[in-house]
């Protein structure tokens, strides 16, 4: 057996050597990872931890419930907006630049926040917050494109950067929970601060500097469009989600976005150094992968804020035990992702993992919703859902957010990455009004049936979730049969790097 051994590391040795790899260049690269996996838990986790924590802010600075919505609006508008002008200057000035400039601005807008003595100064960190993860998290995705080339490797290590992608809303909620708890409600922002300063002394260290592609060009008028579009969009959402789909504002808003958007594909046909080259998007690989993440992130919004609310207020649960009960569906995610990604996907392709995900979390959506009620066990009926949703969302994220980045041409890295994050912020922003509208009828209809005694309250706050649970049941199932149409068939090519063609 020892000798078997010798011989195996032999072979790897030899193999790396035929590369022109050492193993100091293996071990630089699995480095590189945990820095853009911090760098996009940063993002991602900034998404839910400071909803932990607004409570406590508003108490301490005293804004009303209307102003609140809009410490996590400042974030979402600018993020949305931004990402992918974000992605095309890291391709413009260079991944290495952009990944340490983003993570820099990040914490100091975080700082900022932390430190607020008024309501405008918390709004205007959250802001500044946005916008620089808009620079943050293409650079991080699109290092991670071009660090890693060999397929075995590229998939456990998209596997790994999926699970944090997916599970960053769950880590929010448990961190968040703590830290307002045991600290300060402040630490939800500053804790930033420490994630970038460990984040950027590796960057520093391990990045090598990559020269900027000449051949690429700003798009002043698609940049505009999209940008405007995108805030539209993103704005007329969460109007929605607190005044209506009728609003005079968020109908305006919603179509002045789509005609935007409309805009700037018909710009992008015509430029002749367009923002997003539309061959990005026309792969049905990329394609595919693109509409599998931003729809499972509407449904994904059901499982946070609802079950948040029902552990909270029906159960009881403090913050902290709230956020340590979505643990197994934090574990689940990461295992699925990266067995997935790296073992699964060179052998299967998407075609069948990321809807087979898709309907595994539709299947633990189908059991929160048929079996919650006031008294619900945690054991017998959550945890088992937790963890099932989990493996269908772990081979979505780590299975979609390596085929949404492969055979992209090294030029388009960053806004074919700056595409992903999009697409997770809109169907975030539509997960939000779209199942906060429809839990708000629910509530409301039985209300109206049942009365207001505290049993009917109760009972109207459990059906309200149950409704919006099986929404998003359906939302993912229809995403299973859309993804299905979409990917073509076949694996992703495994004698090339990200460049290469996409189907073997």
């Amino acid at each position: 057996m020892a000798q078997e051994a010798q011989r195996a590391q032999a072979s790897r040795v030899a193999g790396a050597a035929e590369h022109g790899e050492g193993t100091d260049d293996f071990a630089r690269r699995w480095l590189i990872l945990g820095v853009v996996c911090l760098g996009q838990l940063m993002v991602v986790l900034d998404a839910t931890v400071v909803n932990i924590a607004l409570p406590s802010a508003q108490s301490d600075l005293g804004f009303s419930n209307a102003d609140r919505q809009w410490v996590v609006t400042a974030y979402s508008l600018a993020f949305g907006g931004l990402l992918l002008l974000g992605g095309r200057l890291a391709d413009l000035i260079g991944r290495k630049r952009m990944l340490i400039f983003g993570m820099v601005g990040f914490a100091a807008a975080s700082a900022l926040g932390g430190a607020a003595v008024s309501f405008p100064m918390l709004l205007a960190g959250r802001g500044i917050q946005g916008a620089f993860g808009a620079m943050l998290a293409p650079a991080a995705l699109s290092t991670l494109t071009v660090t890693f080339t060999n397929p075995a490797e590229r998939g456990r290590a998209f596997g790994i950067f999926g699970a944090i992608a997916g599970a960053g809303g769950a880590i929010g909620l448990l961190l968040g929970g703590l830290l307002t708890e045991y600290l300060s409600w402040r630490w939800c922002l500053y804790v930033n601060v420490v994630f970038s300063v460990i984040a950027v002394v590796a960057a520093v260290r391990l990045l090598s500097r990559d020269r900027p592609d000449p051949n690429v060009h700003l798009d002043t008028p698609g940049t505009v469009l999209v940008v405007a579009g995108l805030v539209g969009i993103v704005y007329g959402l969460s109007e929605a989600a607190t005044k209506g789909w009728g609003a005079p504002l968020t109908v305006g808003l919603l179509v002045g976005g789509a005609v935007l958007l409309a805009l700037f594909v018909l710009t992008e046909r015509r430029v002749a150094h367009p923002l997003l080259p539309l061959r990005i998007v026309l792969d049905r690989f990329r394609g595919g992968s693109y509409l599998a993440i931003g729809l499972s992130a509407i449904g994904l919004f059901g499982v946070f804020l609802f079950l948040t609310y029902y552990l909270e207020e029906i159960l009881r649960y403090s913050p902290v035990v709230t956020g340590l009960a979505f643990l197994p569906l934090i574990v689940a995610l990461i295992a699925s992702s990266t067995i997935s990604s790296g073992l699964l996907l060179p052998r299967v392709g998407p075609r069948i993992l990321i809807p087979a995900g898709l309907l595994l979390a539709a299947g633990g959506m189908i059991i929160l919703a048929s079996q919650l009620s006031v008294t619900t066990s945690y054991a017998a009926w959550i945890l088992p859902a937790l963890v099932v949703i989990g493996l269908g969302l772990g081979l979505v994220f780590g299975c979609g957010l390596n085929t949404a980045t492969y055979g992209a041409a090294l030029a388009d890295a960053g806004v074919a990455s700056a595409l992903v994050n999009t697409c997770q912020q809109v169907g975030g922003s539509v997960g939000t009004a779209l199942l906060n509208t429809i839990a708000a009828s629910a509530l409301a209809s039985y209300l109206v049936t049942h009365g207001h005694s505290p049993a009917a309250l109760a009972g109207a706050a459990v059906h309200s979730y149950v409704v919006a649970f099986w929404v998003s049941a359906a939302i993912f199932a229809g995403s299973a049969v859309l993804c299905a149409l979409v990917l073509r068939s076949g694996v992703l090519s495994q004698e090339n790097g990200p460049a290469a063609p996409v189907v073997a």
